[in-house]
């Protein structure tokens, strides 16, 4: 999938989606790790996380407007352009991180990823991820889809959210272990008064590609409304989002 990001509102407006993967750091079995990348690196936050942590890291990522934000923040940092289904690294490392990234390539090249993956790790390294789940955004995506057809467009699910079973039985087929893997509900908290309509702006992008500017206004609008009494705290005034979590530890074991 290829989508175009503006750094500095994913950075200043959806900061959530790395301050959670801090969390996915504490998976990481740390011993006998000394190299690592992180696959998707986007602005670079993780990354040198995992720099703190004393690895020798590199990040990679497919935008290079989220390669040259990463590198004006953390310049002691090497950050490379690759696609995550697509890239051979010159030696192998201990450990390949990734958060918020996988569920954006297509399930059609799911299997290409893993094996890249798996061909970039040394025996015994670990892959620890998180990625949207079976159910991610279900209430969105099925409003969406709703309001797509209302307006006489086709509503394309631009997201792949697999089960434990789906996803496990894919890793397993490109040769790794699965150790660890746990799918959860994670309602997540939206920035601003109109969070659920900037986060389906920032990240819901490929579906609208073909829809005129006053329908896409329009499915926008009708969409956030009708979910406000499922997705809109009004106690506290606050949007939440419906995800769910994939994650997961999986290692090369020879």
């Amino acid at each position: 999938m290829n989508q175009n990001w503006n750094s500095k509102k994913y950075s200043e407006g959806f900061s959530f989606v790395y301050e959670y993967g801090s969390d996915v750091l504490n998976l990481i079995q740390p011993e006998g790790v000394f190299s690592a990348i992180d696959l998707g690196c986007g602005t670079g936050t993780l990354t040198k996380a995992l720099k703190d942590k004393g690895f020798n890291v590199r990040g990679l990522d497919a935008s290079e407007e989220m390669l040259a934000k990463a590198r004006a923040n953390y310049p002691d940092i090497n950050f490379s352009h690759a696609d995550a289904a697509n890239f051979v690294l010159s030696e192998p490392v201990d450990l390949i991180f990734s958060n918020a990234v996988l569920h954006w390539i297509d399930k059609s090249r799911q299997s290409s990823m893993m094996k890249c993956v798996y061909d970039a790790l040394r025996a015994g390294g670990q892959f620890v991820f998180e990625m949207g789940g079976f159910g991610c955004c279900r209430l969105i995506h099925e409003k969406l889809a709703e309001r797509f057809n209302v307006h006489g467009y086709s509503y394309t699910m631009p997201f792949y959210f697999p089960s434990i079973g789906e996803y496990s039985s894919l890793l397993e087929k490109a040769g790794f272990t699965v150790r660890y893997a746990i799918l959860f509900d994670r309602p997540t908290q939206l920035k601003g008064d109109n969070g659920l309509y900037d986060w389906i702006n920032m990240f819901v992008t490929i579906p609208f590609s073909g829809v005129n500017k006053s329908d896409r206004e329009s499915i926008l609008r009708e969409s956030v409304d009708s979910l406000r009494d499922k997705l809109f705290d009004h106690e506290s005034g606050l949007w939440f989002a419906d995800y769910v979590r994939l994650r997961v530890r999986a290692v090369k074991e020879h």
